[in-house]
């Protein structure tokens, strides 16, 4: 009949709309992610994960000089600088990774869960006596509150209350690794977005101020000239994650092996912190 046939119509129309949608839903959810992985720069150069190992290769190595070398000499100074590399690149990846990531909700939980598994094995390793003591909270919880910055910018509407929640982060930073600097890189990379001109700005910007604190905190040990040399080795280390991320970095995440990186990048933490730790106890 004509009645049914007008129905069989609508149904098939009514079909092809559901599957529209659907094909439309998951093409949006996959397109940032697509984005991610196949950006317009060139995929000749570096990947995230590159970039991350080397990461974790350079905060290793300012661990080893923090923990075991005796300051000042030129071994522990060259440690130490090259492991400057390390905490601001992972903030570049955090705003980077916060834009494109499909739950942030999992990536929060996540770095949380993380930094509490990573607090006992970095009170363990930073402690000086044999005795275990608080150390301030690690680079991971620094994180988290630069993450929740990226969250309040994101979500906040009313302009002096989203001031007041930034300001109040940036002070909670205080009593963790990269304390207030962490939080003012995530402010200049959210700032920059993906305009290279804005990114080499603030790197700039940020190594002028890593540069600014090491001289204010070095004015009552240091000589002048030794603390402005030491200053600007300190710079060094931001520098070179500066290099390599405006000048190696392809935008891509990695194609090999990306689930284990994932969680090696996360295991690494608290694992060679515990490690360290118990070396440092048993040479003691």
């Amino acid at each position: 009949s004509v009645s049914r046939g007008l129905g069989d119509v609508y149904k098939r129309q009514s079909y092809n709309i559901t599957i529209k949608k659907k094909r439309t839903f998951h093409k949006e959810r996959g397109r940032r992610y697509l984005m991610y992985q196949s950006d317009t720069k060139s995929h000749a150069g570096w990947s995230q994960n590159v970039l991350k190992y080397i990461a974790m290769g350079t905060m290793l190595l300012n661990h080893i000089a923090t923990i075991f070398l005796p300051a000042g000499t030129v071994l522990c100074e060259l440690f130490t600088t090259v492991g400057y590399f390390t905490a601001i690149s992972m903030v570049y990846f955090l705003v980077e990774g916060y834009g494109y990531t499909r739950s942030k909700r999992n990536y929060f939980f996540r770095l949380l869960l993380f930094a509490g598994i990573s607090q006992l094995p970095y009170d363990l390793a930073f402690s000086e006596t044999d005795t275990l003591k608080f150390c301030g909270l690690n680079i991971l919880f620094t994180l988290c509150i630069c993450f929740g910055i990226l969250w309040v910018l994101e979500h906040g509407n009313n302009r002096w209350i989203k001031g007041v929640a930034v300001l109040a982060l940036i002070l909670l930073s205080s009593i963790s690794d990269w304390a207030w600097l962490a939080p003012i890189f995530t402010l200049l990379f959210h700032w920059a977005g993906k305009n290279r001109t804005k990114e080499t700005i603030a790197f700039a910007v940020a190594a002028l101020l890593f540069g600014g604190m090491n001289v204010l905190g070095g004015l009552e040990r240091f000589s002048l000239e030794e603390n402005l040399l030491y200053a600007l080795l300190s710079m060094a280390g931001i520098g070179t994650s500066a290099l390599g991320i405006l000048l190696c970095y392809n935008g891509v995440r990695g194609t090999r092996c990306r689930t284990f990186s994932k969680w090696f990048f996360y295991l690494f933490y608290p694992v060679h912190l515990l490690i360290l730790g118990i070396l440092r106890i048993s040479l003691q």
